[in-house]
C-alpha cells in the first residue's frame, strides 16, 4: 500500500496575507501560514492531527480523492499517522482482525493494537518488515 496524500486547496488571502489551506475530502480541516512553506508545514500537521482524531474515535478514515489544480497541493500525514492508517486498511482489506493479525505475528494483542494506534505507534524496521510479510506486501523505505 502507498503512501497516503490528501489534496490542500491553498489560496492566497491578500486581506489578511496569508496562505490559506483548506481539505476538500476533510470537513472542517483548515489551517494557514504567512508563507507558502510555512503553510504546506502547518497542512501537514493539521491533516496529521485531523485524520489521528478521527482514527482514535473510530470513525471512517474518507479515501483522499484525485483532485488536480492550480492551488492543490498533495499533503502526506505524519509518519506516525500515517502508518496505524495504512496498516489498519491493508488488515482489513484482508478481512481479519487485530487478535487474528497478532497471532499471524506472533505478538499479543495489546501489541498489535498499539500498531494502529497513532499515539502509540512506534515499531522497529524489524516490525514493519514482518508485518509486511504476513499481510503479503513490502516493506519500502523512501527518503525524499
Amino acid at each position: 500500500m502507498k503512501t497516503i496524500y490528501y489534496p490542500a486547496k491553498i489560496t492566497y488571502d491578500k486581506k489578511d496575507k496569508s496562505f490559506l489551506v483548506e481539505f476538500p475530502d476533510l470537513e472542517g480541516c483548515l489551517t494557514e501560514g504567512e508563507t507558502l512553506d510555512a503553510a504546506l508545514k502547518n497542512a501537514k500537521e493539521a491533516l496529521s492531527g485531523y485524520l489521528a482524531s478521527i482514527f482514535e474515535r473510530g470513525f471512517a478514515i474518507p479515501e483522499p480523492s484525485h483532485l488536480k489544480g492550480k492551488n492543490i497541493h498533495l499533503i502526506e500525514p505524519e509518519t506516525e499517522v500515517a502508518t496505524p492508517i495504512m496498516l489498519r486498511k491493508i488488515r482489513e482489506g484482508l478481512k481479519i482482525n487485530q487478535i487474528e493479525a497478532a497471532k499471524r505475528l506472533g505478538i499479543s494483542y495489546q501489541a498489535y493494537q498499539r500498531l494502529e494506534n497513532p499515539n502509540k505507534c512506534n515499531p522497529t524496521i524489524k516490525t514493519l518488515e514482518k508485518v509486511a510479510r504476513i499481510f503479503g506486501k513490502h516493506l519500502h523505505l523512501e527518503f525524499a
